[in-house]
């Protein structure tokens, strides 16, 4: 049984990646709803916190449905990650979930997320002084190392824990190489099976069907897993790797008409929440991937990810909605 201090996640968790203009509300109600265990928010900017800027408030919207739920934070000075601290405490999630695993040029050059990967001394005293600012469980999202020269991941994590945290989720690539290539989860392997960790250990990174998941909790002994791009605009992955995990058998694929609900529940959801322009904007990366696979699909998928008229893509989904069963999902 995986457990943050008293939040039980049961016996394999799945985990939602806080993913950019991604993992939203909208977005989470969906993963949720599919069988995520734990989710976490979007990250959120630690000055942009302090100095109460409109996006990054927004992003502490958490409601009681989605609990357990971490709000994750990013920055390079230790003061404001401390008062951040303080701030996302007054919101009442059940985690403070670090990103020290942005690779992202303008987070990762000026200090924050992976970029502290040079700095591992400096990681853990901010570390440290947020742990002591809140009385919140924290949990740390991170990467193998800046480089391949520089994978300290192992000592890394053991003195992450030392400071206090009580939950590690490891991204199996280096900063350098963002999201290139394969990940390698042999060092996560090696920071869970290290006799000295006891808080839990959690793998991300190319997870991206239960066959996979499965053999990567046997072969390197991982306490869940943390499923981000696999999971966009394809909620049905946590209940899928959940059913094969305890059955080996696969559950019957969405269909055409469960795709196009599902779409239609998150451009509502998304115009409900960030107004009908940003919603509609924002809805555009996940529509490729509802409709992933299906046949002969291009000019519908074109409409949708070119149209910023509500009704016309409302029209759309129906049409796709009401002419499902002549629309092939290509095995």
């Amino acid at each position: 049984m995986a457990k943050i201090r008293d939040i039980e996640l049961g016996d394999f968790p799945l985990l939602l990646a806080p993913m950019e203009d991604v993992s939203d509300p909208p977005f989470r109600a969906l993963c949720k709803e599919n069988g995520a265990d734990l989710m976490y928010t979007e990250f959120i900017s630690s000055e942009g916190l302090i100095r109460d800027a409109a996006k990054s408030v927004q992003k502490l919207d958490i409601y009681e449905y989605e609990r357990p739920i971490g709000i994750q934070i990013f920055g390079s000075e230790i003061e404001s990650m401390r008062k951040t601290a303080e701030i996302v405490e007054r919101t009442n999630p059940d985690i403070l979930d670090i990103n020290y695993g942005c690779p992202v040029k303008k987070v990762a050059c000026k200090g924050a997320g992976a970029g502290i990967l040079q700095d591992i001394p400096k990681m853990v005293e901010m570390t440290k002084e947020i742990v002591n600012a809140t009385k919140l469980p924290v949990t740390v999202k991170t990467r193998l190392g800046w480089d391949d020269q520089t994978k300290y991941i192992v000592d890394a994590a053991e003195r992450l824990q030392d400071v206090g945290i009580e939950a590690i989720s490891i991204h199996g690539r280096t900063r350098k190489q963002m999201y290139k290539g394969e990940a390698d989860w042999s060092l996560i392997g090696e920071v869970k099976n290290n006799p000295r960790m006891k808080i839990p250990v959690f793998g991300n990174g190319d997870i991206d069907s239960p066959e996979k998941a499965v053999e990567y909790k046997q072969r390197y002994g991982v306490d869940g897993v943390m499923i981000g791009r696999a999971s966009i605009g394809y909620p049905w992955i946590f209940n899928e790797i959940k059913h094969f995990v305890k059955t080996g058998e696969h559950l019957a694929p969405p269909t055409v008409a469960d795709r196009v609900n599902a779409a239609i529940r998150h451009l509502e959801m998304s115009i409900k929440w960030k107004g009908e322009t940003l919603g509609i904007a924002e809805m555009k990366r996940h529509y490729t991937n509802y409709f992933k696979g299906i046949a002969h699909f291009k000019e519908h998928r074109i409409k949708l990810v070119t149209s910023f008229d509500l009704q016309e893509i409302r029209d759309e989904l129906n049409w796709i909605k009401e002419n499902s069963e002549e629309l092939r999902l290509v095995q």
